[in-house]
This record gives structure tokens, C-alpha cells and sequence, in this order.
């Protein structure tokens, strides 16, 4: 789960990491009041998850409470890159001094916390890891040991962080590795993390990203799942307990487990579609998990066609069968649906589909077939 940047500086103020003071507003007016409760400039700044909120007009300086109403009826509303802005952070201007970049996150590979930092902040680490890998201080923690404060010591000499700010980055490395073990995080960054002309080191932006699988020992962390979920089908999908990633194409994608869909995403994609969606109703979906998940694709305006790939292991085929007939009946969707059965009782569920489902449905006997008729089908409702 993905947290807004205002929402990453409360959790990074609750560790003891310093941020700039500020307020969450979701209006203009609201904007306005917040400024007013903070003394000076105030830096208005748009909230989504999404990189290049500078450059694309997102974040501006506003001198006092009435340019800050101003700043935020522009930003409120705009769209960038493809996220529309619903609240804007009001917080307090830092005079900036230097800019580093400083990150605690999960190396799978390594089967490790690593932890980065670097001297040159405030432009995309990625760039900074191709052009200059010197500047970029790399640290793998054993997690039995934790990160000592020698450890983040030798990351601020290795990194070349300015010796006015080795002292508060040290303590911003050593709180921000402690978070992330008590939050469960899979990354924690801070770019830029700042030192201001007065010589204080404080994150000036908070990037997190808690583990959808630890949630339910975080109660105050799942309660702001709503809030960062502003996709109507990601929300539904939360809602009912289905696992949906979405896409940017046309083509809707069922399947019972992750494998399976991730190469029936493939096998659209080679016959010259574009997956809508990654939508895994389980390994052992019943008939009620395929109606779950058939609510929310069917729910999505931009898809012109379904695929359901069904391999029936544990999972019976006529339980997915009887499924699709209930969510149809009720929906009534009128797209065309193609649907591949292998396995478990596969007769039964063929059997069912034939004699109850309604004509939009069709029945293909391989996966290639089955892509390559969705694909045609998809293309045949965006021509008419």
C-alpha cells in the first residue's frame, strides 16, 4: 500500500524523523486557513502517488494565506499523469541549503533491508545510480543485527554528506531503518532530504510503501487504505477481497492464481492486446469469488472485452461456471466474454455455460484461441 506524501511525513513525525510542519486541505478555502496557521511562506504541494509533481505544475511557493488559496485553486483538480489532484499538503517553506537522498528498502534478491544514500537529492535515484554510482551509498543490514549507528556513519563519509549534516543524518538514517522494521515497509525514502540554512537536516518529501500482508498488525496504517485507493475498481476490488492490479488497456483479465494470469496477460499481449487489468480470484475460487471479481471488472467503462482463463487444480470449473451465470444474470453485462476451462470437472462447467449463459459468452479451448478471439472481439467494439 501506497501512502500519500502527507500522509508518509505524519508516519515519519511519529518515528521521530523531522519534517516540515503543514496541513492536508482538500479546497482552496481549506488551503487558505492552513497557511494561516503557519507563520510565512507556505510551499503548497499536490498529492499523488505519482513522481514529477514539480515539473508538471504541482508543487508552488505561496508568499501568504491568499496566494496559497490561489496556488491551490490551480493545483486542485489538475491531472498528472493520468492522476487527478483531490488534496493538496500546505506546508511550512524550508530555505534549503543542500539536498541528499536517503532510502530504506526491501532487496528480495538479497533477502535483505538495504539501505541507500547520497548526496545528490531531489532528481531520481535511478539517474543518479546509471550516471554517477559513486555518489550512491549502498548498506545491506543483516536483520538479526539491525542497523548499528557505525552503519549509518560509514553510509554519511562513504555518501560524501556535508560534515554540518552528518550529525542529523546519521540520526534520520538510524529512525528511519527503525520505522521500517516496525511498520513493516518495503520502502521508506526521502528525496530530497534537506539541510536547511539553519543547519537542521528534515525530509522535505516521504515516500511509503507498507506490506499489503502486514496490515492487519498495522489497524492504523489499513485505515488509510480507503483514502489512497481512489481507483473505483481498486476500491471495489479492496472492498471484496479480490487481488486486481489495473492496467491501461482494454482487454479484462479473470484467472485463478498468479501464474496463470500473469502469462494470460502475456498471450493477449502477443496476439496484439492490451491487458486492462491483473485479476487473480485465488487458487481455490468458488462460485463467490468469481462473482466478486466479475463485479469489478465488468464495473471498469474501459473494458471492451473479458477473458476468463480458468485452470481447474483445487478450483472446479462448474463452481466458476455457476459463478459467471449469477454475476450475468445479475449485472446483465452485454460485452462480449470469452471463456477458456481446463480441468476439474471441466464437462460440468462447459455443460453449464452452454445451457444457461447468455449469448455474449463464448467458449474457446486453448489459451492462444481464447486471447486471439478476445483481442478480435475487443477491436470489433472500439471500431463500431
Amino acid at each position: 500500500m501506497d501512502l500519500f506524501e502527507y500522509q508518509g511525513k505524519q508516519l515519519f513525525a511519529a518515528h521521530g524523523i523531522p519534517v516540515p510542519s503543514g496541513e492536508v486541505a482538500e479546497t482552496p478555502a481549506a488551503a487558505k486557513g492552513a497557511a494561516e496557521g503557519i507563520d510565512g511562506p507556505v510551499v503548497v504541494k499536490a498529492q499523488v502517488q505519482v513522481g514529477g509533481r514539480g515539473k508538471a505544475g504541482g508543487i508552488k511557493l505561496a508568499a501568504n494565506p491568499e496566494e496559497a488559496h490561489d496556488r491551490a485553486s490551480e493545483i486542485l483538480g489538475m491531472d498528472i499523469k493520468g492522476h487527478t489532484v483531490n488534496t493538496v499538503w500546505i506546508e511550512s517553506a524550508s530555505e534549503i541549503e543542500k539536498e541528499y537522498y536517503a532510502s530504506v528498502t526491501l532487496d528480495r534478491g538479497e533477502k535483505k533491508p538495504l539501505v541507500m544514500l547520497s548526496a545528490v537529492g531531489g532528481v531520481d535515484i535511478e539517474e543518479v545510480a546509471a550516471s554517477q554510482p559513486e555518489k550512491l551509498a549502498r548498506l545491506h543490514v543483516d536483520p538479526l543485527v539491525g542497523l548499528q549507528p557505525h552503519d549509518a556513519r560509514w553510509l554519511t563519509f562513504t555518501a560524501g554528506i556535508d560534515p554540518e549534516a552528518m550529525k542529523g543524518v546519521v540520526a534520520i538514517l538510524e529512525k528511519l531503518y527503525a520505522a521500517f522494521v516496525a511498520t513493516d515497509a518495503s520502502l521508506l525514502e526521502i528525496n530530497p532530504l534537506i539541510l536547511t540554512k539553519g543547519g537542521d537536516v528534515i525530509a522535505l518529501d516521504a515516500k511509503v510503501t507498507i506490506d499489503n500482508n502486514a496490515l492487519y498488525r498495522h489497524p492504523d496504517i489499513a485505515e488509510l487504505q480507503h483514502s489512497v485507493t481512489t481507483d473505483p475498481q481498486e476500491r471495489m476490488a479492496h472492498e471484496k477481497g479480490v487481488t486486481y492490479v489495473k492496467l491501461d488497456g482494454d482487454v479484462g483479465i479473470l484467472g485463478n492464481g498468479a501464474g496463470l494470469v500473469m502469462s494470460t496477460l502475456d498471450v493477449v499481449a502477443l496476439a496484439g492486446g492490451r491487458p486492462a487489468n491483473f485479476l487473480d480470484a485465488g487458487g481455490g475460487s468458488k462460485a463467490e469469488e468469481v462473482e466478486a471479481a466479475l463485479d469489478v471488472l465488468l464495473s471498469d467503462p474501459k473494458v471492451n472485452a473479458l477473458l476468463v482463463n480458468i485452470f481447474g487444480g483445487i478450483t472446479r470449473c462448474d463452481e466458476v461456471a455457476q459463478g459467471m451465470i449469477t454475476a450475468l444474470d445479475r449485472i446483465g453485462a452485454t460485452l462480449p466474454i470469452v471463456v477458456r476451462l481446463d480441468g476439474t470437472n471441466q464437462a460440468e462447467g462447459l455443460e453449464l455455460l452452454s445451457q444457461k449463459a447468455p449469448s455474449n459468452v463464448v467458449v474457446e479451448q486453448t489459451m492462444l484461441s481464447a486471447a486471439e478471439r478476445v483481442v478480435g472481439l475487443a477491436k470489433e467494439v472500439q471500431s463500431a
